[in-house]
């Protein structure tokens, strides 16, 4: 799992059967490579500027109520941001 930022959503006027009711969100890492912006499955509802939980993996489907072809789900949202030390 990893932290990362939603940077915007992915407006789709068609796209894969079981990929309708799920929202796309790009996720830009919080730590690392900030460049490595990746697309997530959404069914929680985080909104732009939000920090996610997102899970990452062939697996992650099996977390979504359909059968959809993603590799990124985001699990959670994040309530306070992350002090490093």
């Amino acid at each position: 799992m990893m932290i990362g930022r939603v940077i915007s959503n992915i407006v789709s006027t068609r796209k894969y059967d079981e990929l309708q009711g799920l929202k796309l969100l790009v996720i830009q890492p919080y730590y690392g490579n900030m460049e490595d912006c990746f697309v997530a499955a959404d069914e929680i509802g985080a909104g732009e500027g939000e920090l996610v939980l997102v899970s990452r993996g062939s697996m992650v489907a099996n977390g979504l109520k359909k059968n959809a072809p993603v590799d990124a789900v985001v699990v959670g949202i994040v309530d306070n941001e992350p002090i490093i030390k």
